[in-house]
């Protein structure tokens, strides 16, 4: 299956707080979700996932309908089911499916 859509860059944030005060007085992105460990803004093409460090790996993540289907497969707690794998050069990306969600 070839992969086309990006559906978010997820980078490290050691304060999700001032992160996502920092992104939004900067850029123009909405707050999709926003807790003490993890946020998601919405940009008009991308998302971006803050992180903690040490709860996801820095990653890019597709869209893969076919991810409920695989052995192995976890899901976040908000219900999307998930896989990483690494690329040649062990960069993590992340196939999601947000179907299951």
């Amino acid at each position: 299956m070839t992969l086309t859509h990006v559906d978010h860059l997820a980078i490290e944030s050691k304060n999700i707080s001032d992160s996502v005060k920092w992104y939004t007085t900067n850029f123009k992105c909405d707050i999709k979700h926003q807790d003490e460990t993890w946020a998601l803004l919405k940009f008009d093409n991308i998302q971006i996932a803050l992180v903690t460090p040490g709860q996801h790996p820095p990653h890019f993540a597709v869209i893969d309908k076919e991810v409920g289907n695989l052995d192995g497969k976890k899901t976040h707690r908000d219900g999307i089911n998930y896989i990483y794998e690494n690329d040649p050069d062990l960069n993590v990306i992340e196939k999601i499916d947000r179907s299951t969600s």
